[in-house]
């Protein structure tokens, strides 16, 4: 595995977690660790992660809430999920909530590692387009986006927020399609994150602004 790999550990045992990252570090695997599903989700939505190695039973938002929500994003980190039951059902539930791959507890590291490798060269195989408009270029795989050669820093929001607008090829998407793609079906649709989070990329990205607001439509990269 590339050592530019880095992967979230979402797991409220202490000792275990730690125990796995240090595993990992000698694989030169870079690892985080979140204690629950809360701090699992605002830590994928600031950085951004190959592999999240995710237990299914944590305090806060459950694992399987946070399976669901990391599956929703296509271009999102892949899941191994963790588990004490090792029943066929709950490896089938697991899979089913949009996990990558499965794992029960207990576990030998060689086992961990080698389907650590193979989440990681599923996805380079299946590595998306790079997409380029008026002088922004995101790597969809690589997670980096950059203007005129200026490389930019983006939260995850602001990330899928651009990929959605230069996807669209030109064409308006709407604040609603923003709001259901970029967030969850649980996010409130009166809440002004789209507005916000379009304002704070804009001003990332730099002048000439890329960005336009079509009244009462949405908003569009065009080739304008």
């Amino acid at each position: 595995m590339d050592t530019h790999v880095r992967v979230l550990i979402v797991e409220d045992e202490e000792y275990l977690a730690d125990a796995v990252r240090a595993r990992l570090a000698m694989e030169a695997i870079a690892a985080d660790v979140a204690p629950d599903g809360d701090a699992a989700l605002l830590a994928v939505d600031l950085y951004d992660y190959d592999v999240v190695l995710l237990d299914r039973d944590i305090p806060g938002v459950h694992g399987d809430e946070v399976c669901r929500r990391l599956a929703a994003d296509p271009a999102g980190p892949a899941v191994l999920m963790l588990t004490a039951a090792g029943t066929l059902d709950d490896r089938v539930d697991g899979l089913g909530l949009g996990a990558d791959d499965y794992l029960s507890k207990p576990f030998e590291f060689p086992e961990l590692i080698a389907r650590l490798r193979a989440l990681n060269r599923r996805s380079f195989t299946s590595r998306p387009p790079v997409l380029e408009r008026r002088g922004v270029r995101l790597d969809p795989f690589r997670r980096e986006v950059t203007v005129r050669g200026r490389r930019v820093t983006l939260t995850r929001k602001e990330f899928a927020v651009l990929e959605l607008l230069l996807a669209a090829d030109g064409a308006v998407v709407s604040a609603e399609t923003l709001l259901e793609k970029a967030w969850d079906e649980n996010a409130n649709p009166f809440t002004h994150a789209v507005k916000v989070t379009v304002s704070t990329l804009r001003r990332k990205l730099g002048d000439p602004g890329v960005i336009t607001t079509v009244p009462g439509a949405g908003y569009v990269i065009s080739d304008d």
